[in-house]
């Protein structure tokens, strides 16, 4: 099943793997997307996307859960690493109703919230608009994945 985790290892020079996320990535910082870094993808990938969630979110939008920070799609086959604020690809729109990536800012006293950064492998390149949401792309990207895995942050405002 393609939903499923695969074997790719999606890492940051950033932050490690449940580790706190730098207040520079952050709404509150400088609100960079943090560099992401794959490696092992699914033989056959040909394309990439990348969704940056956070399921802790206490909001019930467009009727999933959660708060979408990042989407990012279009990325061809032989990338394998995402710069700081990285210009690649095409961006989609975020749960602030911008296009592009919107770092974490949970609510105040909120907590820990997890941020999960999905590396999803396609077995064929995309060409799509610009400003779709999280469940257009989902829709579209669906009958191509071949695979996908993530790199989970934390974040806190105090």
């Amino acid at each position: 099943m393609a939903f499923a985790l695969s074997t790719m290892r999606v890492t940051s020079s950033a932050f490690d793997n449940f580790q706190a996320i730098p207040a520079r990535h952050a709404a509150e910082g400088d609100d960079l997307s943090p560099p992401l870094a794959w490696e092992n993808p699914p033989e056959g990938t040909k394309g990439y996307a990348v969704i940056c969630h956070d399921p802790d979110a206490p909001l019930v939008q467009h009727g999933s859960q959660g708060f979408v920070h990042w989407l990012l799609y279009n990325l061809p086959g032989s990338t394998v690493s995402l710069e700081e604020a990285s210009a690649e690809g095409t961006r989609g729109r975020n749960d602030t109703q911008r296009n592009g990536y919107g770092g974490p800012m949970p609510p105040e006293g909120h907590g820990s919230h997890l941020y999960y950064f999905w590396v999803l492998a396609l077995d064929k390149p995309t060409a799509l608009p610009e400003g779709i949401s999280m469940d257009e792309l989902l829709k579209q990207i669906e009958p191509n994945l071949l695979g996908m895995n993530r790199l989970i942050g934390l974040y806190r405002r105090d």
